[in-house]
């Protein structure tokens, strides 16, 4: 028999070492205070947090590098506009970096000489201006004085003006900010440097820059990125060749008008007029017609008027006369989603968001376009804009029913008649 203690049951015999034996775990699951920590709980806790760290370091690369994404996407359409110059010099027995860099020159030749021309004339116009102000001051002062009974001088206007205190802190202002806009200058110019370096690479290399990336996709994937890059190209260049175009009709119609009112430096400012209004999208025509005002203000005050009238015209001609019939070909979009697409780019990128976003919102529905499939609209009167009519009497049959059941007048006359008749 067993030992047994007080309760009946069976004590438990110690272990020959004089130590008592494990006890197993507790029958409720949970792990005891000596368990031990599982094997895959730190792999994960280094692999989150290796994630973590991955995740941040490469949301500071891309804040740090956004600027240079930025010039890389300018090049890369540039490139793309410039693309069938090259191909064509190319095809024509020319090495492809030749042609590259002559298209390249000749567009900044191009550019130097209008912006040479463009700055002297400025340069003119601000020293007329300067020269003749006292000439327009006394004739303002002279309108003020003789309409509101004052007795203004110049003198005394222009020394108020040098003791103000507005003037001696713009000129603090413009003196610190000197080093700020010798940066921002620098700056820009190697910005300028980047993307052409970075265009003329895209361009000159675009074969071997197709070829490396088909390497690394598919045959069937292949043809899809050859095909999208040929409608880019295709885009691209037909929107910069439309927009040249109807640079071209601007720039005549602001000329022939700035001729027949005599304004100076005529062919410049139609040069500016029909290149600013085109490659600034939405508001380019308003500011391209802000220069000829004031210098047609120069002139003659009312020539200024004359050229506001002219180019609220020619923009509302251009946007419904001239514009469908040249992007019809070229860049096929709707007006509205033009205008959305300008005001999502310059919110994402700024002006240059806002000048590349019809090119590449015309490529993205190109490509759609072609791998969309389209069904035949059924012929609904609805789908045309009109509305289905009941069947029914028309409008002059129900105003005549409507009139038959008029009920008569009754009033004095009527009784009378009625007696009249009774008797």
């Amino acid at each position: 028999m067993a030992p047994t203690d007080e309760t009946g049951q069976a004590t438990r015999h110690a272990s020959p070492t004089g130590t008592t034996p494990p006890t197993g775990p507790p029958a409720d699951g949970t792990a005891g205070p000596g368990a031990r920590m599982p094997r895959w709980l730190p792999r994960a806790m280094v692999l989150a947090l290796s994630l973590i760290a991955v995740f941040q370091l490469g949301s500071w690369a891309f804040h740090e590098l956004t600027g240079l994404l930025i010039n890389i996407l300018i090049a890369f359409f540039l490139a793309l506009a410039i693309e069938p110059a090259v191909s064509w010099m190319a095809g024509r027995g020319m090495r492809r970096g030749l042609a590259t860099f002559l298209v390249f020159l000749a567009v900044l030749v191009a550019a130097a000489g209008f912006v040479t021309l463009l700055g002297s004339m400025l340069a003119g116009q601000i020293v007329k201006m300067v020269e003749d102000f006292p000439e327009y001051l006394d004739s303002v002062i002279n309108w003020v004085n003789g309409h509101f009974h004052t007795e203004l001088r110049r003198v005394d206007i222009q020394e108020g003006l040098l003791r103000s205190d507005w003037l001696r802190n713009y000129v603090q202002n413009s003196a610190t900010g000197v080093l700020d806009v010798s940066a921002q200058v620098l700056g820009g110019l190697f910005q300028m440097l980047t993307i052409l370096l970075f265009s003329f690479y895209f361009a000159a290399d675009g074969p071997r820059l197709r070829r490396a990336l088909c390497s690394v996709l598919p045959p069937a994937r292949q043809a899809e990125v050859l095909r999208a890059w040929e409608i880019a190209v295709d885009k691209t260049g037909g929107y910069l060749y439309s927009r040249g175009l109807m640079a071209l009709v601007s720039g005549i119609a602001h000329y022939i008008l700035l001729e027949v009112l005599e304004v100076p430096y005529a062919p410049a400012l139609a040069v500016w007029v029909g290149l600013v209004s085109q490659f600034i999208p939405t508001i380019g025509t308003y500011l391209a017609g802000a220069l000829p005002m004031l210098i047609a203000f120069t002139v003659n005050p009312w020539y200024a008027m004359w050229v506001l009238i002219f180019v609220v015209i020619y923009q509302q001609f251009e946007n419904y006369v001239l514009q469908p019939k040249l992007t019809s070909k070229t860049v096929d979009i709707h007006p509205a989603v033009a205008f959305g697409s300008v005001v999502a780019g310059a919110a994402l990128l700024g002006a240059v968001g806002a000048l590349i976003a019809i090119p590449a919102i015309a490529t993205l529905q190109a490509f759609l376009g072609a791998y969309v499939k389209r069904y035949d609209v059924t012929d609904d009167p609805r789908v045309q804009g009109r509305r289905n009519r009941r069947p029914g009497p028309g409008g002059p049959t129900r105003l005549r029913k409507l009139w038959a059941r008029r009920p008569e007048p009754e009033g004095p006359g009527t009784e009378g008649a009625a007696d009249g008749g009774s008797s």
